[in-house]
């Protein structure tokens, strides 16, 4: 019987630590994309701009960092003012920005910004900061602030 409750307990161990990995492996959710935008609204109304956007920058910073989720803040000219993966676009006119497959994204962002809505979804390819690879990613877009944007993509 005494062996019975090892073997158990060595089960539900190995069980729990298969899960915790996978769980740690495990892509994100538009759910968690669209709650990182409203964080990113709601830090931009508390916090403004300069603080919110180098909480973006800062990559250490699990609020608006997690796993492949990062934030993308851009002008409605098409200029990129925050970005959480790649700091070397920050203040580049993105206008003719296009994905693997030539179709343009900082248009569709824009375009999705100023529906009548000010939010929806843009389906495209982009590079996985996780795995490396280009991907399908949809990215959730929501007009902030008058005259900006934030997006965060999800991978599928």
């Amino acid at each position: 019987m005494k062996k019975l409750f090892k073997l158990i307990a060595l089960v539900l161990t190995a069980s729990f630590v298969h899960f915790s990995a996978y769980a740690a492996d495990a892509k994100a959710t538009p759910d968690e994309a669209i709650a990182m935008v409203k964080a990113v609204i709601a830090s931009l109304k508390a916090n403004g701009k300069e603080k919110t956007f180098a909480e973006i920058a800062d990559t250490s910073n699990k609020k608006f960092h997690d796993r492949e989720l990062y934030v993308v803040v851009f002008d409605l000219k098409g200029f990129n003012v925050a970005h959480g993966n790649n700091p070397k676009i920050v203040g580049k006119d993105l206008i003719n920005m296009k994905d693997a497959d030539d179709t343009f994204i900082t248009k569709n962002f824009i375009k999705i910004a100023t529906s009548p809505q000010g939010n929806g979804w843009f389906d495209y390819k982009w590079k996985n900061p996780v795995s490396g690879e280009i991907e399908k990613k949809s990215t959730y877009i929501q007009k902030a602030d008058g005259d900006i944007l934030v997006g965060v993509g999800i991978y599928k």
